[in-house]
């Protein structure tokens, strides 16, 4: 197939599928709606390249005879027949429930040019002629599967291509006679280019969409920690209105996956009118599993040393500058340095609701003197709660977040060190976390989370709704040609 289908492919089917795994039946993390107005803006952008393809099209030369009154037997050439123009009006994409898609199209035209030649006895005459196809249909289901390895596959089936009036001009000195047995050359004609459509349209699926379909990747990085399986729980599933596409949306450790410890709950999805061209619904479970991947990577553990805090902190991590928090340290581990170990109790759980982002994460932080043999000592342990909440954007291809903590609320688990200023504490504590620790945090959320759509398809006009259990991401879509 020649340059120029990949546009097709990418806007006809690059966001309806991406694989079937042997997962089938677990609730999906991630599903991609795709809206009738999705699948229109694809049936039009498919429709401009088609076209342009369609005018490409070479056709092969024909003969007949021809029987005339009082002139007898002869024979005659069409040959060196050229699209053109091609004009294709009217199309549509819809669901093919069970199946995958329908694609039709109709109200279409093509315009040819060619020349002719007849031959009587040893007479020969030529000349040109322009033919003009009208009434042009086309139908052709496309069938979603996937192979083994996961990946998609593609057929096209049933595909049918009907020319309803076709016009003949012949030029040449027996023009005329060729025009008194046009409608056999038309027929021959009009059988050509029904074959040759079809023709266009299978190998387009086969040679260019097939292989295209397989470079998908079924898994992505999120970062050096976590990536995402996207691979599809089901096939797609469509109504009479859209498509949804169930994807496995599973986050695993990159460097050692293990299965998933609790399935995936159901999100029921809004069945209101849907507005823009495709809806992502990610479930708080996929936010949960990372939770839970960067806890046991202890990734959400942290230690915090003197050469961390800020050059004008009037707090320094030694024994000298730790009296007014426990006056007896100084006099058990003189002129010694300290060094505050935290880590995370359990993976903090993002709370979903109706505009709420909400998550509170427990933590436990150590105090350990630096003995001179470079021996840590535990003086004392404390107890960290902080409620955050969370807001996320999306761009063109990824969610990001960025967390809004209140202030800690810290308590005295135990002291090897008598009394302890827990108050104190707790606005030191707070002083880092707001200026170093969060900041850090919400730099690696920025990095965001990858939405699965294929090369060259941006998203605009975004919109996202936090709903029970699920947030809800609609976007109008745009294929950046290239």
């Amino acid at each position: 197939m020649e340059a120029g289908t990949g546009p097709l492919l990418s806007t006809l089917l690059g966001l309806l599928l991406l694989s079937t795994p042997g997962t089938r039946g677990a609730n999906p993390a991630l599903v991609a709606r795709i809206t009738d107005k999705g699948l229109e803006y694809a049936a039009k952008e498919g429709l401009l390249v088609l076209q342009t393809e369609l005018q490409k099209i070479t056709l092969p030369d024909f003969t007949g005879d021809f029987k005339i009154k009082h002139v007898g037997r002869g024979r005659y050439e069409f040959h060196s027949l050229e699209v053109q123009s091609c004009e294709l009006r009217g199309s549509s994409l819809k669901p093919l429930p069970g199946q995958g898609l329908s694609l039709a199209i109709s109200d279409s035209s093509i315009g040819l040019r060619g020349k002719w030649k007849a031959r009587k006895s040893f007479l020969k005459l030529q000349g040109s002629f322009d033919l003009n196809v009208k009434g042009i249909a086309i139908s052709v289901n496309l069938l979603l599967g996937s192979d083994p390895s996961g990946r998609p596959t593609v057929t096209a089936s049933r595909c049918s291509s009907r020319i309803y009036d076709v016009d003949m001009d012949i030029s040449g000195n027996v023009g005329w006679l060729l025009n008194l047995f046009h409608n056999q050359i038309e027929s021959k004609i009009r059988k050509v280019l029904e074959n040759k459509v079809c023709e266009l349209i299978q190998k387009s699926v086969t040679s260019d969409l097939q292989p295209y379909l397989q470079t998908l990747p079924v898994t992505a990085e999120i970062d050096d920690v976590l990536s995402i399986d996207y691979s599809l729980v089901e096939a797609p599933r469509a109504t009479a209105q859209m498509l949804d596409v169930m994807f496995k949306g599973e986050i695993f450790n990159r460097n050692h996956r293990s299965p998933p410890t609790s399935p995936t709950p159901m999100m029921s999805l809004p069945e209101d009118k849907c507005k823009q061209m495709v809806y992502f619904a990610i479930s708080d479970h996929a936010f949960n599993i990372a939770s839970r991947v960067y806890h046991q990577a202890g990734y959400l553990n942290f230690t915090i040393t003197d050469d961390m805090l800020p050059p004008d902190s009037n707090i320094r991590l030694n024994t000298k500058a730790f009296r007014p928090f426990t006056p007896q340290i100084t006099r058990r581990y003189p002129d010694m340095n300290l060094e505050l170990r935290g880590a995370v109790v359990s993976a903090p759980l993002l709370n979903v609701s109706p505009g709420n982002l909400s998550l509170a994460p427990q933590m436990e932080i150590e105090g350990f003197v630096l003995l001179p043999s470079s021996t840590p000592e535990s003086v004392f342990r404390l107890g960290v709660v902080t409620n955050m909440f969370a807001s996320l954007t999306f761009n063109n291809s990824k969610v990001t977040g960025m967390l809004h903590p209140e202030k800690a609320q810290v308590k005295l688990i135990e002291s090897k060190v008598g009394t302890f200023n827990v108050n104190l504490f707790q606005a030191f504590l707070n002083y880092y976390l707001l200026n170093t620790l969060y900041p850090d945090a919400n730099n690696e959320l920025a990095k965001g989370f990858p939405l699965p759509l294929p090369r060259n398809i941006q998203l605009h006009d975004l919109d996202l709704q936090i709903h029970k259990g699920f947030l809800y991401l609609g976007a109008n879509v745009q294929y950046l040609r290239g």
